[in-house]
């Protein structure tokens, strides 16, 4: 069967998707059920994420493991009110864990700032950011001033971290309206801002220009170049704006003829992940309308995806409101571990905005073998309506399967737990090694089995004003062994690994044969 895009007028296939890099990675073995999620949203403490024009964006969750017990913690921004740190207790029990008194929260990130292996905090804010630092059980104290970070006043909603010759990371951050420009709001967006690290703490520079920044993901682009991809709002820099693309090495922004097109989009986040083997990222950027995939090339640049590939979301897929979508967080993981990444996109009205839908369902795309997108949410039980913002999938019972937690504005967080039938196997892989950059940022995992590869960079940014770190989650298929080969961060490979599946494993680098 052929299926026409509606945008080109041409008939894409099988064939033709192959042709575009998107020949799926097939896996024998039983069929498996459709994924299915059950609501553990009581599961959570009592938190909603609120405020005014300031926290229309934002509303971000960071899920980290913060007490060593291999399960998924999750720290909940939330704007006006105090933000929240739930710990999981196991078998979907989360209890408020005591923090300083934060309010303002857009955003959280965590790494490991100050190179101790334990997981830090770097909280975004409507006002001077934060880093908290990690103390071990879930304790955290505030050591902005202490570790030297310039805490600045901005309204700051973005931020991506990775590791260059020092211990400390080099943090970026993105910065919304300059609420000081008295010309404000419109085409008044803030400059960036790259933070360096030294003996003293960190300094500013300055990165421009800023065109509102909503998302921030520092990882190989499709050169295989470390770059800093920046998706900004059109909404407030309207006109003479673009995403943009900084070369880390270079030190420079790349334009067409680097082979970086220039894109204006409502840009709000970014996903990223190898959806053919082949090593490059294919990079999904949430918008107000399409949500656009950008299928990374051989010769090193992207092109958008075609329509028929089923992951625009444009519009809302149930009820009757045909206006369009607002996308926000965006994240790949494999939902029924089939070897297929699949795509999860929050959406929600800005709050009260005319021109766009107001019960704008998320969405929950499977990836089919053919390398197309098909909706599931409302089949899986997720289609809910409510303002979403930042959410995460991660394994929070430690069966194997992908669970979600979405935040949501003026109205409670949901956690949803995947009871889906008939998965694949699965593997979840967490890296060490010595030095300051503990957790391995920056290295690519590829892993191989009788199916074919999948590659996982290790990263810290994307989605919508929050992420992880834990382990890699891997679906497997049928497949009942792999192979796990690491290029580390400094360039040095270690592997093939023999590994197990249907198990957590760690790669510690210093533990490791060449």
């Amino acid at each position: 069967m052929k299926r026409r895009d509606r945008r080109t007028g041409t008939e894409i296939g099988r064939a033709g998707i192959a042709a575009l890099g998107l020949t799926a990675l097939l896996a024998t073995g039983p069929v498996m059920a459709g994924p299915r999620f059950e609501d553990r949203s009581a599961a959570l403490p009592d938190h909603v994420y609120t405020g005014g024009w300031e926290h229309f964006v934002g509303g971000g969750v960071a899920v980290f493991d913060c007490d060593g017990d291999a399960r998924p913690d999750i720290f909940a921004t939330g704007g006006e009110t105090p933000a929240r740190l739930m710990r999981n207790r196991g078998d979907f029990v989360f209890d408020p864990v005591p923090l300083p008194d934060l309010r303002g929260t857009t955003g959280a990130y965590p790494l490991d700032a100050d190179a101790d292996g334990r997981p830090d905090l770097f909280v975004m804010r409507a006002g001077p950011n934060r880093l908290l630092r990690g103390l071990g059980d879930c304790r955290f104290e505030d050591a902005t001033e202490a570790m030297g970070l310039s805490s600045g006043d901005s309204w700051t909603t973005a931020f991506t971290a990775w590791w260059e010759a020092h211990e400390r990371p080099v943090m970026a951050i993105g910065n919304y309206v300059d609420r000081e420009d008295p010309e404000g709001p419109f085409e008044a967006c803030d400059e960036n801002a790259i933070l360096r690290p030294g003996e003293d703490g960190w300094r500013a520079e300055e990165l421009g220009p800023g065109f509102c920044a909503l998302s921030m993901l520092a990882a190989r682009d499709a050169r295989g170049r470390r770059a800093l991809r920046i998706s900004n709002d059109r909404h407030y820099y309207v006109r003479g704006g673009f995403e943009q693309m900084w070369d880390i090495e270079a030190r420079r922004f790349l334009g067409e003829a680097d082979g970086w097109p220039t894109v204006s989009l409502w840009g709000m986040g970014i996903a990223s992940r190898d959806l053919t083997g082949d090593g490059r990222d294919e990079v999904m950027l949430t918008s107000m309308g399409d949500q656009l995939l950008q299928l990374a090339q051989p010769d090193g640049s992207y092109a958008a995806a075609p329509f028929s590939i089923g992951s625009y979301a444009q519009r809302p897929h149930i009820g009757d409101d045909g206006r369009p979508s607002t996308g926000w967080h965006a994240e790949f993981g494999d939902i029924d571990n089939d070897g297929r990444a699949d795509l999860f996109i929050a959406k929600g009205n800005v709050d009260q905005m005319p021109s766009n839908a107001m019960r704008d369902p998320n969405n929950l795309l499977m990836q089919q073998p053919d390398g197309a997108f098909a909706e599931a949410s409302v089949e899986a039980g997720i289609a809910t309506t409510e303002r979403s913002r930042g959410a995460a999938l991660a394994d929070f019972d430690g069966d194997g399967r992908l669970d979600l937690v979405v935040l949501n504005r003026r109205a409670p967080m949901e956690l949803w737990r995947n009871v889906s039938e008939g998965t694949g196997h699965w593997l979840g892989l967490d890296l060490r090694q010595p030095g300051g950059n503990r957790f391995a940022i920056g290295a690519v995992v590829t892993v191989e089995t009788e199916a074919g590869r999948q590659a996982l960079q290790r990263t810290i940014g994307g989605g919508h004003a929050g992420g992880q770190l834990g382990p890699l989650h891997v679906g497997l298929g049928a497949a009942k062994r792999a192979r796990v080969t690491v290029e580390w961060p400094d360039g040095a490979i270690t592997g093939p690994h023999e590994v197990e599946v249907d198990r957590l494993v760690t790669l510690d680098r210093a533990a490791l044969p060449g």
